[in-house]
């Protein structure tokens, strides 16, 4: 049976421009491999069996929880979205003149329900595989990096003491309060392959062996990365370690013919290293995610797995070719 379309349907469908949150909620629902993500988390959701409220479809559960993440929400606020926004009802699959937005407390459920069974970590290696399925296969080169991420550092809770898992680091001539996101790149992609979270305490050259897909032949790092191949964990790896000069180092390189070979040398690496940017711009300016949700390291490294994720989906769409759609009236 067909169901009856709502006059905000239908004033929704005759508008002439697409807007920029229409657009993006349409490539992400282009690219994003459902039947593969719905199978690979089925196992794990309610099957619903005997008394009691039937649970909400998982297609329609998870769509939800990905609007949320790559619109930088709240649970509270992509309940508001969906009942204030067009374009966000329609990604979810929701018609309010037949039934109810979702709930948060819904949500916060199927959200636990990831974190426990590190279904998390499973999005994130279908959407992997997905893109390999396309040709974009990881290859040879590694580029390592590490990103800091805030956290409250308020200590007006239940506790009266920030997040004991978060830490503070120091960057430049400033310190920070939070956690680290370590990441490896595929150095012909840009697409990341490994994420790592650790608290913002934990040096960049500790985790460099994490990053690893084992397949490497050369692994690019910045300069926090310095003496990563003397490490007892990195020894014995025919692996070509190349990691940038120290600042302090660089400017004060002779203005001779060797100075002026070693800052082109620098200048070279660091075009190649810049790929491992472009996944920390999704995550943090296009998801918005610059402040960690959630405290401790489990909730917050759960949620690295699914946007990083959907960062390799954005950035994808360079090689595979950007999805043109759209809205459905």
């Amino acid at each position: 049976m067909m169901k009856q379309t709502s006059f905000s349907d239908v004033e929704f469908a005759s508008k002439k421009k697409l807007t920029r949150r229409e657009r993006f909620l349409a490539e992400i629902d282009a690219a994003t491999p459902w039947p593969a993500l719905v199978a690979a988390l089925l196992p794990h959701y309610p099957k619903g069996d005997g008394r009691g409220r039937p649970p909400i479809g998982l297609e329609r559960m998870l769509r939800m929880y990905i609007a949320q993440q790559c619109l930088g929400l709240s649970d509270e606020g992509i309940e508001d979205a969906i009942y204030d926004i067009q374009s966000v009802r329609a990604f979810v699959g929701i018609d309010l003149s037949h039934e109810s937005a979702l709930d948060a407390t819904t949500l916060l459920k199927f959200r636990r329900l990831l974190e426990e069974n590190a279904l998390t970590r499973r999005i994130f290696d279908e959407i992997k595989g997905h893109l390999a399925s396309k040709g974009l296969t990881m290859r040879e080169g590694t580029i390592v990096d590490a990103t800091l991420i805030a956290a409250p550092p308020s200590t007006k809770n239940r506790d009266k003491e920030r997040d004991p898992e978060m830490h503070q680091s120091k960057k430049g001539n400033d310190w920070h309060f939070g956690m680290k996101a370590h990441v490896g790149v595929d150095m012909a992609t840009g697409l990341v392959h490994t994420v790592v979270g650790t608290a913002g305490n934990v040096a960049d050259v500790t985790q460099a062996h994490a990053l690893l897909h084992g397949g490497e032949k050369a692994v690019l790092g910045d300069a926090g990365y310095q003496g990563v191949a003397k490490r007892p964990e990195n020894a014995g790896k025919a692996i070509d370690w190349h990691t940038a000069m120290r600042p302090s180092v660089r400017k004060v390189l002779k203005k001779n013919p060797l100075g002026r070979a070693k800052e082109k040398l620098e200048q070279a690496k660091a075009s190649v290293r810049a790929k491992v940017e472009h996944c920390f711009q999704v995550v943090k300016c296009l998801f918005k995610h610059r402040k960690t949700r959630y405290r401790g390291l489990a909730k917050n490294n759960a949620q690295l797995f699914t946007l990083f994720a959907f960062a390799n989906l954005v950035l994808a769409r360079r090689f595979i070719g950007r999805i043109h759609t759209q809205v459905a009236s």
